[in-house]
């Protein structure tokens, strides 16, 4: 770059350049003197250009011709500056237009360098595509998920952090405090057992260990303080470091409290954000609910080829009013279960999975329903419906109900496990309580803890004697080596009030009082009794009680061994520990199971798709549903022939016994038919309209069971024949027939049997035919039951060999006396007088044989009906060509045919009365029982205990079976995973 000095710049092109302008190199005040000389030296000709020529050869325009330098004009000096004077202005234009070019041409030789040294850098420096291998995959995958900028932004400020710290800390001091905490707080979890092991306390895979609380002191201790204890005596020492560990557990105590309520608010903060880029907290927030999940389907699951649910949970078992709803509640933070006073509450199992959430809610498994746990009405309804779902599970009879109550708690803090609160054991049946209520207690107890994998959580309460005990019996029995049980003290503020000897409280959290062994041993104080204290005051009153207490000031209990909080990381440590240790074993027995339900299936039912129970009754539903459709498809036409034919089998004995016959015995046609009239309207009146409306009824049923045990060729199932038969037997239960039309229907009758008007000869011949099959069939029947009292006739005695008993031979002869009887006198009436009765019965002494009177009547009674019937049938073939004398009303003709006449009347009123009961059926009754067989089929696709009772066999159990081992393999493997994704 051209660069001159003061001698060659005037003094105008140096004042435009600052000396201040913090550059480095010096300014080229050759650009600047073309433009200062036109503007300040016009008028000076003496000026010469010698930068024009250095221009030439160093600019980086230099390719460009240059413009020749103009002679100096001659003349005299008026003439010269009157030019100058005239022509400024275009010298000026053509001093700006050089500039132009200088400047353009020095920001393109500068940028083409720049970019040249831009290149020849980055050719210098190595390629970094071959060391990602460094940065670990986590990373790339990390910056993927998250969203670098938005968690920025997120984050507070440090002015804003300083806010919170009162002063700023000593580093070092905070390093050595911290190393000190952990040697307190996460050492163990509870004292030297029996075994003489020791169970840590939160201790991740990789940890070193740390000293002990009490080793800890004399590292930390300053060195004046250490000359002050080697002068002193050992006790002095001994309780000078005691006091002051203790000093240091509440400062550090204290500490830690705060810190995780600021943690608590800021997680509450963080899962309230609905963000993409938190994609491990969705994780750890939806595993306990995937594992609960599972859970529930295994309570349901019938276990049939030696597949038990041994997944872990934590199982809450201890004696009656020892606490533990109330431990419960505090690791919930949350008053939600119902409370009494020395009465037994938890009457059913309640499984409770403890899950983090933005919001302190509860929700149970079947219900949309949540409620706010921190709102005292949403409390008291969740503890009035776990209430209610415990006495509705308890069946007639029972105290307690080995059924499970599912309820999920979410809250910011609360750590993640899966809970089961049982029925407290008790030692004696009282009044109200059912016999066997102790030994469905131990039942159920038994049940649950006799998994390998469950962790038993054993609450003992601390202000009773230890030989009152009942429950460490039966954990030592199921947990003989304690490698999975924790005990819990419970009310240890009383018990320290209320024992003489506070070492009796040490020798029970050191696992030397019970006969029994136990992974740790801690010490809770849950209240003072009260049913209206809070959490919060709860926790409070712990804190207080175990900074005072004597127990923990004199070393007789361990920091890490109190307060309900260490009690529930300890659990929750203890619950995942076992949950990644069986829960792959767990998923390979369900996979072992699935394969030998599907090879069974398969060899059995090779052709058939493996439907459960429900959708079996879905399908069986949909063919009733075609079935009750079918029905009202009947063709009229078949309704009434039904209905006719049942409904003449139903009056016509009536008929004959009560109306034709006593009509028949009158003297003249007149009396006939007012007998007739009377008998009719009697019967109308009274019988008819009620007969009529049983019968559609019946009629209804028949047709209903007919379609509905119809056989529909190779889609016919049998499984559904129960479901079916239940189906019509309770739809027909509930149906109640429409007789608000009996009323219409008897006027109907009663007009019909009025009419004794024939029209043609069609319907004479019809009634005739009528009247003639209804005399046979009646006269068959009378005929088969004089055989029945007279006994085989000789012809059938020698071809079957059969013989008559003394009661037939005594009625075969009555019968053959009153035969010639009836052949003296044709026109006897219907009944035998008395004095013609013991002629009959002299007679037959006479022969030897001693008879009835009564026997007598009821012999003539069938002898008289067959003459009669014999008589009338006789009659009526007369009266196939009588319809012309009908027409003039018999005048001048000794055929009179009104019994005829009757059995038309009776005809015509059975068309009437089935077309009738036919429109109602089709039009109301039908429909009703549609709706009716609905309503049946939605009751029992409700209720679970009647669908398995309907539908059962093996063939149902095991596609089930086949159907939830796949869900929970499947549940169990998505499990696994995101287990694994959180790890």
């Amino acid at each position: 770059m051209l660069r001159v000095g003061s001698a060659v710049a005037c003094m105008a092109c140096r004042n435009l350049v600052s000396p201040n302008m913090g550059v480095r190199f010096r300014m080229p005040l050759q650009k600047l003197h073309p433009l200062s000389r036109a503007i300040h030296h016009r008028y000076n000709a003496s000026v010469t250009t010698p930068h024009r020529s250095a221009a030439r050869h160093f600019t980086s325009m230099s390719r460009l011709p240059m413009q020749p330098p103009k002679p100096p004009p001659g003349g005299h000096g008026g003439w010269r500056y009157q030019q100058h004077r005239n022509f400024w202005m275009l010298r000026l234009a053509s001093r700006l237009l050089k500039l132009r070019y200088i400047v353009l041409g020095s920001a393109v030789g500068g940028g083409y360098t720049a970019k040249k040294t831009y290149e020849e850098w980055k050719d210098m420096l190595p390629d970094m595509d071959e060391y990602n291998w460094v940065i670990p995959d986590f990373f790339w995958e990390m910056s993927k998920q998250i969203d670098l900028d938005k968690l920025t932004k997120m984050l507070p400020e440090l002015v804003e952090i300083a806010k919170f710290l009162p002063e700023l800390p000593d580093l070092d001091k905070i390093g050595e405090n911290v190393t000190f905490l952990k040697s307190i707080l996460f050492t163990g979890v509870g004292s030297k057992g029996a075994s003489g092991q020791r169970f840590l306390l939160a201790e991740a895979p990789g940890d070193t260990p740390v000293k002990s609380a009490t080793d800890a002191p004399v590292t930390a201790t300053p060195e004046a303080s250490g000359k002050q204890f080697r002068k002193s005596s050992d006790k002095e020492k001994v309780d000078q470091l005691q006091e002051e560990l203790l000093r240091t557990q509440v400062k550090y105590q204290r500490m830690l409290e705060r810190l995780e309520r600021e943690n608590k608010d800021l997680r509450k903060v963080v899962l309230q954000k609905d963000e993409k880029g938190i994609h491990q907290r969705k994780v750890k927030k939806s595993l306990i609910d995937m594992y609960s999940e599972v859970l529930d389907i295994l309570s349901d699951f019938d276990s049939n080829y030696n597949t038990q649910d041994h997944l872990p949970r934590v199982v809450v078992v201890g004696d009656q009013s020892a606490g533990k709803t109330s431990v419960l509640e505090m690791i919930a933070q949350a008053r939600i279960f119902p409370r009494g006073s020395g009465e037994m509450m938890t009457r059913s199992p309640v499984k409770v999975t403890l899950s983090e959430g933005p919001h302190h809610v509860a929700m149970f498994k079947d219900s949309s329903r949540e409620f706010d746990l921190g709102k005292e009405e949403d409390l008291a309804a969740l503890r009035h419906e776990i209430e209610l779902r415990m006495r509705k599970s308890v069946k007639e009879g029972q105290t307690v109900s080995p059924e499970t109550i599912s309820l999920s708690v979410k809250g910011p803090g609360i750590q993640r496990m899966v809970l089961v609160d049982l029925p407290g054991v008790i030692s004696t049946v009282t009044a109200g309580m059912a016999a066997d209520t102790k030994e469905t207690i131990f039942s159920i107890s038994k049940n649950y803890m006799q998994n390998p994998n469950a962790i038993i959580l054993c609450i003992q309460d601390g202000s009773v004697d230890a030989e009152r005990s009942i429950v460490t019996d039966l954990v030592s029995q199921m947990d003989p080596q304690g490698k999975r049980t924790i005990f819990v003290l419970t009310k240890v503020d009383l018990a320290e009030k209320n024992l003489a000897s506070p070492n009796r409280i040490q020798q029970i959290v050191e696992g030397k009082l019970f006969p029994m062994k136990a992974l740790g041993y801690f010490a809770v104080v849950t209240g003072k009794g009260s049913a209206g204290e809070s959490i919060d005051s709860i926790k409070d009153y712990e804190e207080d009680f175990f900074q005072n207490s004597r127990l923990l000031r004199d070393g007789m209990l361990k920091a890490h061994q109190v307060t309900t909080k260490n009690l529930s990381l300890a659990v929750s440590d203890c619950f995942w520990k076992m949950v990644r240790e069986s829960v792959e074993q767990q998923a390979d027995a369900f996979k072992a199971s699935r394969f030998n339900l599907e090879t069974e299936w398969k060899n059995n039912y090779p052709r058939l798709r493996e439907l459960d129970r429900n959708e079996l009754f879905e399908k069986a539903k949909n063919e009733i549903l075609d079935e009750v459709i079918s029905l009202s498809q009947v063709t009229p036409k078949h309704w009434e022939a039904i209905l006719e034919k049942k409904l003449w089998e139903r009056v016509s004995i009536h008929v004959i016994e009560n109306i034709y016959l006593p009509a028949a015995q009158t003297m003249n046609s007149g009396t006939f038919n007012t007998t007739v009239d009377i008998k009719l309207k009697q019967w109308t009146d009274k019988q008819l309209p009620h007969k009529a409306l049983e019968v559609a009824w019946e009629t209804l049923q028949e047709e209903f069971a007919r379609f509905m045990a119809e056989y529909k060729g190779k889609d016919q199932d049998d499984i559904f024949d129960k479901l079916k038969e239940a189906v019509k037997d309770e739809s027909i239960k509930r149906h109640k027939w429409n007789e608000t039309a009996m009323d219409s229907l008897r006027v109907i009758q009663h007009n019909t049997l009025e009419d004794r008007s024939i029209t043609d000869k069609p319907q004479w011949d019809a009634a005739i035919q009528f009247m003639e099959e209804t005399l046979q069939a009646r006269l068959k029947d009378t005929d088969s039951v004089i055989n029945d009292m007279a006994g085989p006739y000789w012809k059938q005695r020698w071809m079957s060999w059969t013989s008559r008993s003394p009661e037939q031979h005594i009625c075969n002869e009555t019968k053959k006396e009153l035969e010639r009887l009836l052949k003296l006198h044709e026109d006897h009436t219907a009944y035998l007088a008395n004095d013609e009765v013991t002629t009959v019965r002299k007679n037959l002494e006479g022969r030897g044989v001693e008879v009835d009177p009564v026997l007598i009547k009821d012999t003539w009674h069938q002898l008289y009906r067959r003459h009669f019937l014999q008589k009338a049938l006789h009659h009526c073939n007369l009266c196939r060509r009588g319809f012309y004398y009908y027409q003039r009303q018999f005048v001048d003709s000794e055929l009179e045919c009104n019994d005829v006449v009757l059995f038309w009347r009776i005809q015509r009123m059975l068309l009437i009365t089935a077309n009738t009961l036919r429109q109602q059926l089709i039009n109301t009754e039908v429909r009703r029982l549609e709706k009716n067989v609905k309503e049946v089929l939605e009751d029992f696709g409700e209720d679970n205990e009647r669908k398995v009772h309907l539908i059962t066999g093996r063939r149902v159990q095991l596609a089930e079976d086949l159907k939830k081992v796949r869900e929970i393999q499947e549940k169990l493997e998505a499990f696994i995973e995101a287990l694994h994704e959180e790890k």
